[in-house]
């Protein structure tokens, strides 16, 4: 399938009210900006579970890991820059 394009640019998606989905299920492989791609992290419900995040009164241990997690997330999938 050719993806529409405009200058310097490719579009995906074709401008359809039902959006665009990447993946059909947490085992498929995704990367960007050239990053291997891989599949989604799997869940944990010490690290998932919002609640520590919202009552906790001060920045501990909780919240770290959550921090922690969306960062090994975003490095995963190519979207947040290491060195």
């Amino acid at each position: 399938m050719a993806l529409p394009s405009g200058t310097d640019v490719e579009y995906v998606g074709r401008s359809s009210s039902g959006g665009v989905c990447v993946g059909q299920s947490a085992s498929e492989l995704i990367g960007f900006y050239g990053k291997a791609p891989s599949a989604q992290r799997a869940y944990s419900s010490a690290v998932h579970a919002s609640a520590g995040c919202v009552t906790s009164s001060s920045f501990g241990a909780t919240q770290a890991a959550a921090v922690n997690e969306i960062q090994k997330t975003l490095i995963a999938l190519g979207v947040w820059a290491t060195a």
